[in-house]
């Protein structure tokens, strides 16, 4: 994979990852954190898709390799929410 390539990954992993953050309602980080929780939600999505045996939508070919934008959204959010309930467990509600 290019420096190009892998810059465009790393832009729409970031976008997926914020758009999932927002639906959530939860903000975990800046814009690195949004390129993880980018990638986490891809996998996550991409894992309950096969689980329930859905189809994949949306996907962006980047130098041959499928970035699946639906999944990476839906799973974004389901992480971010995760993530929300467990801090908020542990630390107490913010004020």
């Amino acid at each position: 994979m290019t420096l190009v390539g892998f810059l465009v990954l790393l832009v729409i992993a970031a976008i997926c990852g914020a758009v999932g953050q927002s639906l959530a309602g939860y903000d975990l980080g800046g814009c690195l954190v949004s390129i993880v929780v980018g990638f986490i939600g891809a996998y996550i999505g991409l894992w309950i898709a096969g689980k329930f045996g859905l189809p994949r939508m949306f996907e962006i070919s980047i130098e041959g390799k499928p970035f699946p934008i639906i999944w990476a959204v839906i799973g974004s959010a389901i992480f971010t929410v995760l993530v929300a309930l467990i801090r908020r467990a542990t630390a107490g509600p913010r004020y």
